[in-house]
């Protein structure tokens, strides 16, 4: 159970939502006079591991504690449609879909959303006649910074988290401004005191790091409570990239800035790179081999434009492309490609708006050094150029580079002469990085095929 959590949505994530999904799986198969054989126990199984990741994927616990009930909902139906599609695809694969009743699984299919938001909303009146009757856990926040301030604005926003906010403590004066909406209540060396004597139950200490004399000395005063009492660092000073607690041989540490790739979540990036990326090239070999006869006896020079780019964590990789010009350039300068660009050729004119010079790089992400959706790889003259002019320009090395990216869906492709261009480039790409999932990647190739036929900025 995390912080945020109230006991009500841990009894969701970890007993009420499993129980309900397999007791009405089992209740079913009673109605129908199914015999329940170990087929029935595997897809109970399966669907907890799948219905635990995409619930919690697709935020239906945050929008519970939001309150907000329409999204609440939808999120649900939208989650549970994702379930339904990984279990029929599963059943499709290793053909054990006959084993299952037809009739038992669509009704499965059908009364579990509507059961599992049923219990929602009886358990939402349960948290909201909590509230009422005071049953909330009192709080108390040392620190009336930006981060204080943040924290309790979203404890009011958040009415289902049962807590309550008693005030703050600060020593500095400015902190006064805070009384209009949640009092002072007093110095940090009276929080002890008011601890013991209101029985507060939750302590968040949002003291900058710098003073850790102060918060030492806090917490040795704080033995004898019996509150549970959290440090919330001001990391907002640095440039947050994927920022979350994990810890080195037991030690605790904080990472600031971490690839968003990490346990299965790159098992599963790398796999589905490598499958679509070969059943693209193995679809498209007869046009990639037309298209590469073209370029050649079009005009002099390869049919394949191979140059150095960096890839993940800024080692240098070789990206291939249909060649689109006269010249093939890999050296310390480059000129980007403009409009009207005499060096481009008639053929290469056409694959550059229709972006098929850029089928080759389907063979780098089977090689493992590009990604099918990621932050476009720069040419090393540029990136040289670029690292030393935009603040944060490399962080986009952390993962690997893609052959399409959040930027480029979003108007930012092609020409970057302008100095502004290419850092609100560089802010889509760290966007991405920020809050890369699965389903953000499945997003972008979507929007990637809409603006490949619009034909935005590529020339």
């Amino acid at each position: 159970m995390t912080v945020s959590d109230t006991p009500v949505v841990a009894f969701f994530k970890r007993l009420l939502d499993p129980f309900m999904i397999w007791g009405i799986l089992v209740l079913l198969a009673w109605v129908y006079d199914e015999t329940f054989t170990g087929y029935y126990l595997v897809l109970m199984i399966i669907t907890f591991f799948i219905s635990s990741y995409i619930f919690e994927q697709t935020n239906i616990y945050r929008t519970w504690r939001n309150g907000n009930l329409l999204v609440y909902i939808s999120d649900t139906l939208i989650g549970w449609v994702i379930v339904i599609c990984i279990l029929a695809f599963l059943g499709y694969a290793t053909k054990l879909s006959y084993r299952y009743s037809e009739e038992v699984i669509v009704a499965w299919f059908i009364t579990t959303p509507i059961a599992l938001i049923s219990s929602h909303l009886v358990m939402r009146w349960i948290a909201t006649n909590m509230r009422k009757k005071g049953e909330t856990r009192s709080v108390v926040v040392v620190g009336a910074n930006e981060v204080g301030i943040k924290l309790v604005a979203r404890i009011a926003e958040y009415p289902y988290l049962l807590m309550e906010t008693r005030g703050f403590f600060d020593d500095r004066d400015e902190s006064r401004r805070v009384e209009e909406q949640i009092p002072l209540l007093g110095a940090v060396s009276e929080v002890a005191s008011y601890v013991r004597k209101h029985n507060i139950q939750m302590i968040f200490i949002s003291l900058p790091m710098s003073a850790q004399p102060r918060i030492r000395k806090l917490l040795d005063e704080l033995h004898d409570t019996t509150a549970s009492i959290y440090f919330m660092p001001d990391v907002n000073l640095f440039d947050l990239m994927q920022a979350r607690f994990d810890n080195v041989g037991g030690l605790p540490v904080v990472a600031i800035c971490e690839s968003p790739y990490s346990g299965v979540d790159s098992v599963v990036k790398n796999i589905s790179d490598f499958v679509l990326a070969a059943f693209i090239l193995v679809m498209l070999l007869p046009l990639m081999l037309f298209i590469a006869l073209a370029v050649k006896f079009s005009s002099p020079g390869p049919a394949i434009f191979k140059q150095r780019r960096y890839g993940l964590n800024g080692e240098e990789i070789i990206v291939y492309k249909f060649r689109s010009m006269t010249v093939s350039e890999d050296g310390d300068k480059i000129e980007q490609a403009r409009k009207d660009d005499p060096r481009i050729t008639r053929i290469g004119a056409f694959l550059r708006r229709s972006s098929l010079d850029e089928l080759p790089q389907f063979i780098n992400v089977l090689q493992g050094r590009m990604s099918i959706v990621g932050p476009r790889p720069h040419a090393v003259a540029h990136n040289e150029l670029y690292r030393n002019l935009i603040r944060g320009y490399m962080l986009r090395h952390k993962i690997k580079p893609g052959i399409t990216g959040w930027a480029q869906v979003n108007g930012l492709r092609g020409e970057t002469q302008v100095l502004e261009k290419m850092k609100a480039r560089i802010e889509f790409d760290l966007y991405y990085l920020r809050n890369w999932s699965i389903w953000l990647d499945m997003w972008i190739v979507l929007r990637t095929v809409w603006v490949v036929m619009r034909r935005d900025n590529a020339y």
